[in-house]
């Protein structure tokens, strides 16, 4: 064992830290504690409530209130047995009656729609819902939210609680009493695809809840060691190794794992540690890995599950928007990587020595671990199969490649047995780790359905109201001809109502509410729905709910909103890019050639570092406060889109770091 891994060993944190961290920050892991018998029927349950997700979303042609309906009840039963009723009140293999009754009326709910389906669409298209529907829908829409606030929490509530009151009164205003606006409300939120099992469900069952099994069936490949690994060989070695390692590890297990939270808890435990043992200041160390934790919620291909929204909201291929969101990534993680760069030289740090760093032999003897990521991007990008189909036949491959990987590491580890008890202890543990896969992927779509079906109601509250075009008229008159400040207002909006939800609901929130408003602004639909979709989610960064940076810094052992202040001041490019996207198309591939690519790329790369440089006060040496605002300046210039401000920008950022280079060469011979 070599002398940095005896140091870090005393500092890593252990699962019980690491639990009790998840469950302080992130909502999803307040659980019931199940063991024994109980534990196994609800994980088999839940298992096959997996295996029922894939089969319908490949082979059901039932119709979508059927087929979504059902999806919901069997969400409410799984909800209910994982989610108490608060954290306090847990026991071992314990459910209250209440929970019990909620559980089966919730469920009972949507079933009834789902068995009745045919019916009601005749009623409701004849007669109108009658007494007997409407207690049903408001009994579902009502415990669907109890559920809501158990796993997803509260802000999301609030949004969706101020919409029903303001359709309520919208009703009230044309003349309808209570019982009529109640039943106009039930009927659209509930017994139409324009509500609880509008778009957002309906994406998150079609293709979100697959790849979340596809992430669980991934994880177990040991894929995140591998890029842990992969990112210590490329980084670690340089100026403050550590914390580049962070950074590229985070982007890629981040896009896979779907949560800010959780991926700055399971790879900040590795990861943090070794940057404060480098030495990083813990506020610094803990923001490092919730910036770049939270950027894996924009890297390609995944993108967190949000692309396959994002794809449905805009109506092109999943395949265009991966792509289009390349570049926007490539320059938010190469600004929290030139501030990381910078903050090591100013602070003299080294990198990791070579005999700690992983060898290219056992890297490249385990790179056969991302087949399964490498055969779902070709399946998408190429159109060979659906993207349900391409993702079933990417959780097939992860199958297959866990037990590979594990019967080679079993067979090295046990090389005196003989191969058919190795063989069959294979089989018994890739079987054991599928069933968790299956179990950790129902857990996994319960927060993701639950947000989406409140989002789909949000949207219908906003449908059934004409509320959009009164907001976007509103907006659109205080913005007036000046669109920036059309940009500021919408960006202040996802930043708030992003705080505390989810990377899906965000983006159905903001893609309901905010880029309707751009688009009427005269910003094309794709920077619109990118811009809304970026701030929601530096919603997870930005004090005073800055979520990730809060469990990073638990891990860190530093003060919270340090952490949080230094997150946003890593992620800045989060906050200058969106702008740039919107203004000039071309980075996200709008109307564009290759040459004006690449100049954006290069005048974005050089505006990326000229703020990072300004923000972190070092470039060869201590930059003095004026210098800071001249190259500031110049980094800003440079990201306006126009030949006289990078020309501008180029100078002045030129300009400083010849200045900045002189300076530290006088001070080194002095």
């Amino acid at each position: 064992m070599s002398e940095l891994q005896k140091n870090l060993q005393a500092e890593t944190t252990t699962q019980a830290e690491i639990d009790d961290i998840m469950k302080k920050y992130d909502r999803e892991s307040n659980t019931r504690v199940w063991e024994g018998t109980p534990k196994k029927i609800i994980v088999g349950f839940m298992s096959l409530f997996s295996i029922y997700c894939i089969y319908m979303t490949l082979f059901s042609t039932a119709l979508p209130e059927t087929r979504l309906s059902l999806f919901l009840g069997f969400i409410t039963i799984i909800g209910f047995l994982v989610y108490p009723v608060s954290k306090k009140n847990v026991r071992v293999n314990h459910m209250p009656w209440y929970d019990i009754v909620l559980m089966v009326l919730g469920a009972g709910c949507f079933f009834y729609f789902a068995f009745t389906a045919k019916s009601i669409i005749k009623m409701v298209a004849n007669t109108g819902i009658g007494p007997l529907q409407v207690i049903i829908g408001t009994l579902g829409i009502l415990i669907m939210i109890e559920l809501c606030r158990r796993c997803v929490g509260v802000p999301i509530l609030c949004v969706l609680g101020a919409l029903l009151l303001y359709a309520f009164i919208n009703q009230f205003t044309y003349g309808a009493s209570f019982y009529k606006a109640l039943r106009a409300i039930i009927n659209k939120l509930f017994y139409s695809t324009n509500g609880i099992i509008g778009t957002p469900t309906n994406v998150c069952y079609t293709y979100i809840v697959l790849f979340i099994i596809f992430g669980a069936f991934l994880e177990r490949t040991g894929i995140s060691n591998f890029f842990i690994s992969f990112a210590n060989r490329i980084a670690g070695w340089s100026s403050g190794g550590p914390a580049k390692v962070a950074v590229i590890s985070s982007a890629l297990c981040g896009m896979v794992s779907g949560s800010s939270v959780g991926n700055t808890v399971t790879t900040g435990s590795v990861t943090i540690p070794m940057m404060k043992k480098t030495g990083y200041k813990p506020e610094f160390a803990g923001a490092v890995e919730a910036a770049a934790s939270t950027g894996g919620q924009i890297m390609p291909p995944i993108m967190g599950a949000a692309a396959f929204l994002m794809a449905e909201y805009m109506s092109i291929p999943y395949a265009q928007v991966a792509l289009k969101a390349v570049l926007p990534a490539v320059l938010y993680f190469a600004g929290i990587f030139i501030a990381v760069h910078l903050e090591a030289k100013k602070l003299g740090l080294k990198g990791l020595k070579k005999e700690d760093l992983p060898k290219w032999k056992f890297l490249l003897k385990n790179c056969y671990l991302i087949i399964p990521l490498v055969l779902l991007v070709w399946l998408v990008s190429s159109g060979a199969r659906t993207m349900a189909y391409s993702a079933a036949l990417s959780i097939i491959a992860a199958l297959v490649i866990g037990f590979i990987n594990l019967l080679i590491n079993n067979r090295s580890e046990r090389k005196d047995e003989a191969f058919g008890t190795v063989l069959k202890d294979t089989c018994a543990t890739t079987f054991k780790n599928s069933v968790d896969a299956l179990h950790a992927g129902a857990k996994g779509a319960i927060t993701v359905a639950v947000a989406c079906a409140m989002a789909g109601m949000i949207a219908g509250c906003i449908t059934v109201t004409g509320l959009a075009s009164i907001l976007i008229n509103a907006i659109v008159q205080i913005a007036g001809n000046a669109t920036m400040i059309g940009l500021v207002l919408t960006m202040l909006c996802c930043i708030i109502l992003g705080m505390g939800v989810p990377t899906t609901a965000t983006y159905c929130i903001m893609a309901s509410t905010c880029a309707p408003i751009l688009i009427q602004l005269g910003f094309p639909a794709v920077a619109a729905h990118f811009f809304v979709f970026y701030f929601g989610i530096v919603a997870d960064i930005t004090p005073p709910v800055a979520l990730a940076a809060y469990a990073g810094s638990a891990i860190a052992k530093s003060n919270p909103m340090k952490t949080g202040v230094n997150a946003t001041r890593l992620a800045i490019a989060a906050f200058i890019v969106p702008y740039v996207f919107a203004y000039s198309p071309a980075m996200l591939l709008v109307d564009t050639t290759p040459l004006q690519v690449c100049l954006i790329v290069v005048t974005a790369l050089l505006g990326i570092f000229g703020v990072a440089a300004g923000i972190g006060g070092y470039i060869f040496s201590n930059t003095n406060p004026v210098f800071r605002l001249l190259i500031i300046a110049g980094g800003l210039m440079l990201l306006v889109p126009g030949t006289l401000t990078d020309i501008i920008g180029v100078a002045l950022v030129a300009f400083v770091c010849v200045a900045d280079f002189l300076a530290a060469k006088r001070l080194k011979a002095a």
